[in-house]
């Protein structure tokens, strides 16, 4: 059998590149049929090279869940609020988001027709080997792979750090005498990411059904606190709330101040691709992933529109918000609304509790992640990255990967939090820059006139258009990823997320020419369209059966 494995996975073998041992795929580390998907699911899987080793147990809602509650979008709003009312203001606010929806329109209508070629685990690296030019597309590929790694990894310290330090922020708002500690934050933040390996470890198997509550909750939960803002709340006029743009970061002109504020709408739209990583878990994956990428980007819209709105129209005394002692405006604006800090305890853990589960679903992506460039021999110790252990059938040694990870990157918060500052901007750019190469491919396959494999959802004669416009948002966007918050800059408020990517990208660079080059396996040699053999009558059959 495992000759046989071999055989399937290596349908376009070439004498210069090793073979990916078939030890690591053995019969004891396949999944039972009823988890193999469907019809569908089997050919796409012969035909990407890969074998079916994880459970596909989400199914669309459980995956709308999962990619809707992990990008936590009007809970970003909130607590990055001190960066958006810095540069931009409330006018700044609002149509900063305007544009990220606009942009996010293209970006993700390209995301989704990618995600339905190939519903691979690998996402934007398997992408960009798969459309790029031959003569580059391994070491782009194996770059966007580097990137796409670390980038996942510091979304977890990221976003277990903001709910750590909005607990710090409620602390002191109820005891003014309360001093916090960089200790204090690296302790809650380690517990955030235990908690979510913990779930991610021993309740897999329930994870799909358990992201439909926490679903409802980032849906209801938004409603609990700006209809009380709304009512309680005194109000700016329209001209005030949506048309003041103000520069507080000291930058020489506001459409500066406007870019680098538009950030915080931006980050908080970013990482749909979330739901491409998990591909390998989902049923009807290649008909499923572009609903829920399109469906969960339209409700985080939604859901941050009204956010958004509110905030403009409810932050009155911006000034008094941006002293608060808390450090987060929101919790100042809570309690100067409620007037009760039993209230805005009881609405601000919704807002954690939020961001704790979406830290749960970015501990899942993120090992998805690097167990699918180990795969291919990506990683320094792929060998053990990439194994599934019999019955689990998760990647359980990349999940203990992304504990160390986050631990090791937490404590550097002992010594320097600018540091652990930096290794946290660096999501952002990286996912940016995933995005720009793997639709730079796609546009680039498109313009050499190769016709784009067939897919269940496709953009047609407007995919061309629709990719430009993607990358015209996007370029001018991850150029100011790179800018610090406000002026003058020195070594405390310096954006150190460049010499992060420019250090990551050089290191990857090197590794690869000193070893990976003769190692890593870029998926479009593993991959085999020739076996992509779905007949019209397979296809019926797919859209009978229960989503």
């Amino acid at each position: 059998m495992a000759e046989k494995i071999a055989h399937t996975i290596h349908p376009q073998k070439l004498d210069d590149t090793p073979e990916w041992s078939a030890v690591e795929v053995s019969d004891d580390v396949l999944v039972a049929d009823k988890w193999q998907g469907n019809t569908i699911d089997r050919s796409e899987m012969r035909m990407l090279g890969r074998v079916q080793v994880l459970r596909r147990n989400f199914t669309l809602v459980p995956m709308l869940g999962f990619s809707t509650v992990l990008i936590c979008t009007w809970e970003l709003l909130f607590a990055n609020l001190l960066f958006a009312l810095t540069d931009g203001g409330t006018g700044g606010l609002f149509w900063g988001f305007t544009v990220t929806i606009f942009a996010c329109v293209f970006i993700y209508l390209s995301m989704a027709e990618m995600a339905s070629i190939s519903p691979t685990a690998g996402g934007q690296y398997h992408w960009v080997s798969e459309f790029s030019p031959r003569w580059c597309q391994k070491y782009l590929s194996y770059i966007t792979g580097w990137l796409l790694a670390i980038g996942w990894q510091g979304a977890i310290v990221g976003l277990s750090f903001v709910a750590g330090t909005i607990v710090q922020g409620l602390i002191t708002l109820s005891n003014p005498s309360y001093e916090p500690q960089q200790w204090h934050g690296t302790l809650l933040v380690i517990a955030a990411v235990a908690i979510a390996i913990s779930v991610n470890v021993f309740l897999s198997k329930v994870l799909p059904m358990a992201e439909i509550p926490i679903l409802i909750l980032h849906v209801v939960g938004l409603f609990a606190i700006i209809i009380p803002l709304l009512v309680m709340a005194p109000k700016n006029d329209a001209r005030t709330a949506l048309l003041t743009v103000t520069n507080g970061g000291g930058w020489s002109t506001t459409g500066t101040s406007f870019m680098i504020g538009l950030l915080t709408a931006l980050s908080s739209m970013m990482g749909f691709d979330c739901a491409v990583h998990m591909s390998e878990e989902v049923k009807n994956a290649s008909r499923t992933l572009p609903t829920a990428i399109l469906w969960g980007a339209g409700l985080n819209a939604i859901l941050g529109y009204l956010c958004v709105f509110t905030l403009c129209f409810t932050m009155t005394d911006i000034p008094r918000l941006l002293e608060s002692s808390t450090g987060f405006p929101f919790l100042q604006l809570f309690y100067d609304v409620t007037g009760s800090k039993a209230g805005t305890a009881v609405m601000a853990a919704i807002i954690i509790i939020t961001l704790i589960m979406a830290v749960v679903s970015e501990v899942a992506t993120a090992s998805r992640q690097i167990w699918a460039f180990s795969r291919d021999d990506g990683l320094p110790f792929s060998k053990y990255l990439r194994r599934v252990r019999p019955g689990w059938n998760i990647p359980l040694n990349a999940l203990w990967v992304s504990l160390g990870f986050g631990i090791f990157i937490a404590l550097i918060n002992l010594g320097s939090s600018v540091a652990l500052n930096a290794i946290v901007s660096l999501t952002i750019s990286a996912l940016i820059s995933s995005y720009i190469v793997s639709i730079g491919c796609l546009v680039s396959k498109r313009l050499r006139g190769e016709p784009l494999p067939p897919s269940r959802f496709s953009l047609g004669k407007y995919g061309l258009a629709i990719n430009i416009i993607a990358l015209v948002f996007l370029c001018p966007l991850f150029i100011f990823c790179f800018f610090p918050t406000a002026t003058p800059v020195d070594k405390e408020t310096m954006n150190w997320a460049i010499a992060m990517f420019g250090g990551i990208t050089v290191f990857a660079s090197l590794w690869y020419v000193l070893a990976a080059k003769a190692i890593y396996r870029p998926p479009v040699l593993i991959q085999n369209r020739d076996l992509q053999e779905v007949s019209e009558k397979n296809v019926h059959e797919v859209r009978e059966e229960k989503l």
